[in-house]
């Protein structure tokens, strides 16, 4: 095996491990590889202080490995929905409570601190900000990761998060390339199809990545999903699709920056042509790097499978070499070792989950959480002993495989308890049963408002029927959509509806304020939300 060869393809690679210390395996990749970049998931993060460790210890043993450049170490940091880091960092707004503020500014201060604190933690690398336009109300992978269903919009908010994050010196990602907002498959679990005409994935999908990319985009993240409009060969994802990445991405819109693939570990590859075909295959497309982000078998089958197709000249030479240019020269643009403090333990900076980010993003929420409706007054509602309000909400569980199951917690419950210590809360289970429905309806005759979250309801499911039958009892009822703004179309009787966007803290909190009158909130939906359920 050429020794150069394998260094080179070990610096196109972007691999991810359990545990939050470094692992033998991953040590083992980069010295014996020069494995380039490393994804870091919620498994990875503990309290600020361990993650600055782990990205210190990462960067040493690439340092001792000789690798001429730092390691690029990445994670997807959106916010909102989506969000690796934990406990003593800032819990910033995701994209569509970002565009139900209206104000692309707010795009670039979260964008902007995001990256100030993503980089004191030794993280350099950011696979944010998601450009796709979400324009399907079913579709169950984007949703609230995206700024709106507008490619206006999406252009203009992606680009000023993108700018923020650049400015703070951490390196960025456009995804999911072509466009993944009009799917209703999530390619975690299969194989997605767009098959829009070329004119429209021209006018929608595809001007918020024109647009970023004539604004100086760093990377671009492929999408696992089939266009039938550019890819003629049937069932070939846009990630392993030369007309995809070569034709339209390098050669329409010129983008020279690093294109990167999205985890070859997804079922759309992996249960597929499988992860290291899939990594060759994403090579010889015009992938400048391999994303498999968890298990180390794949990882090195990838890696040994993209040598041998080199050595075999399945692979040509030129092209690993174009790829290792475009990686380094991107490298050398945002990391040196010179600024990184290795021989010590270096303190988490103050910034990190500062008073000032706190208060920045606490008014952000303020200006992106949503009143969709208020018919007949009920908000805001009495906070006094003798107005009875009952609160009903699932158990909460993620919607989606990209979520860290860590934060599938909600704290609703204690923001309402907070402001009115006699609120009674009730916490069903998720789907919640027959018999918890009966109960809770009969139960909710006897108070002055019912106050029920829900968490991406669906058409006949039994988050929908449960809002019917307490309306049926009790018709003073304010739903919170804690998720997807697209619940009220399930529920077009209630007469107060509140969208949050995502069920972090400070976000509920801003509900419970504005359904109490303490705080005025100012969002406008950045959604359509169809009339009635056939719409949708």
């Amino acid at each position: 095996m050429d020794t150069a060869i394998k260094k080179k393809v070990g610096q196109l690679m972007v691999f991810g491990f359990y545990g939050k210390e470094v692992t033998q395996e991953i040590k083992t990749l980069i010295r014996d590889y020069h494995l380039g970049s490393i994804i870091l998931f919620g498994r990875n993060i503990g309290t600020p202080e361990e993650v600055l460790k782990l990205t210190i210890e990462l960067q040493k043993e690439a340092k001792e490995a000789g690798h001429k450049h730092p390691l690029l170490i990445c994670t997807d940091q959106e916010n909102g929905a989506v969000r690796r880091l934990g406990d003593g960092t800032t819990v910033f707004p995701g994209a569509m409570l970002l565009g139900a503020t209206n104000n692309p500014e707010n795009a670039y201060k979260i964008g902007n601190a995001t990256g100030k604190e993503l980089k004191a933690l030794g993280i350099n690398w950011n696979l944010s900000p998601v450009l796709d336009v979400n324009n399907n109300p079913k579709n169950p992978v984007i949703g609230v990761r995206s700024f709106g269903e507008t490619p206006e919009n999406v252009s203009e908010f992606g680009q000023e998060l993108m700018k923020g994050m650049q400015r703070s010196g951490v390196m960025t990602t456009l995804k999911h390339f072509p466009g993944h907002g009009d799917t209703n498959i999530d390619s975690h679990l299969d194989l997605p199809i767009i098959d829009h005409d070329l004119e429209r994935l021209q006018n929608v999908e595809l001007k918020p990545f024109k647009d970023c990319i004539s604004n100086g985009a760093d990377a671009v993240m492929t999408a696992h999903v089939y266009f039938p409009a550019i890819e003629s060969r049937k069932g070939v994802p846009a990630t392993l699709s030369d007309k995809v990445i070569t034709g339209l991405l390098r050669d329409d819109l010129h983008f020279d920056g690093v294109v990167t693939t999205d985890c070859m570990e997804m079922n759309a590859i992996s249960e597929t042509i499988g992860t290291p075909k899939g990594a060759v295959e994403a090579i010889k497309a015009g992938a400048d790097l391999i994303m498999v982000s968890h298990s180390y078998e794949p990882q090195i089958n990838s890696l040994e499978a993209v040598i041998r197709a080199v050595e075999t000249g399945e692979i040509p030479l030129e092209q690993i070499n174009s790829a290792h240019n475009r990686v380094e020269k991107l490298k050398e643009k945002y990391l040196d070792w010179n600024d990184l403090q290795l021989d010590k333990y270096i303190k988490v900076p103050e910034l990190v989950g500062c008073k000032e980010h706190h208060e920045m993003a606490t008014e952000i929420y303020r200006q992106g959480v949503t009143i969709v409706k208020n018919e007949e007054s009920i908000l805001p509602i009495e906070g006094d002993v003798n107005h009875r309000v009952l609160l009903v909400y699932p158990e909460n569980t993620s919607t989606m495989a990209v979520e860290d199951k860590r934060y599938s917690t909600f704290s609703l419950g204690e923001c309402i308890k907070e402001i009115h210590q006699s609120a009674i809360v009730v916490q069903l289970s998720n789907p919640p049963t027959k018999e918890e429905m009966e109960v809770v309806s009969q139960q909710a005759k006897a108070f002055d408002t019912v106050i029920v979250a829900t968490l991406s309801a669906q058409a006949g499911s039994s988050q929908t029927k449960l809002v019917e039958k307490i309306y049926e009892a009790n018709n003073r009822v304010i739903v919170v959509a804690t998720r997807s703004p697209y619940d009220l179309a399930y529920l077009p009787n209630v007469p107060g509806y509140i969208c949050t966007y995502e069920f972090t803290t400070p976000a509920l909190k801003m509900a419970a304020s504005a359904i109490y009158g303490r705080e005025t909130v100012e969002g406008r939906l950045p959604v359509s939300i169809p009339q009635n359920i056939s719409q949708i």
